[in-house]
């Protein structure tokens, strides 16, 4: 039970955020606003960035605290490679599942910048088990 509990508490934020991530990718299109000054300027392609960054960070800090060694020392690239292959599923379950939803190559570019960027931004920081 004890190792469940740990698990939960390390791991409970970053699922959180990638359920988050999956709920707004999930939405039907027709209910996403459209801005057009915002359309002008590729914003949501920031979003996208941004929170896949955040989703890095998350992750990133719950490997940084995990029991196995492995998870520990290769906690970074773990975290960019889930957010990665999670950006990608979540565009494929966007042309095949979600409702009003299209699969966009862009989005998942944008993705992964932002997973890239918080690898660069965490090996700067350097980003410590707390």
């Amino acid at each position: 039970m004890t190792s469940l509990f740990s698990f939960v508490k390390r791991y409970i934020y970053p699922l959180a955020w990638a359920l988050f991530i999956g709920i707004l990718c999930g939405f039907p299109g027709k209910d996403i606003p459209h801005v057009s000054i915002l359309e002008l300027l590729e914003f949501d392609k920031w979003i996208h960035a941004g929170v896949f960054f955040i989703l890095v960070f998350l992750l990133s800090r719950a490997y940084l605290t995990s029991p196995v060694e492995l998870f520990r020392h290769h906690a970074i690239l773990i975290a960019f490679c889930i957010a990665v292959t999670y950006g990608g599923l979540l565009e494929i379950l966007q042309a095949t599942l979600f409702i009003d939803r299209s699969a966009d190559v862009y989005d998942f570019i944008a993705n992964s910048f932002g997973a890239l960027v918080a690898v660069g931004w965490i090996k700067k920081i350097g980003l410590k088990k707390s």
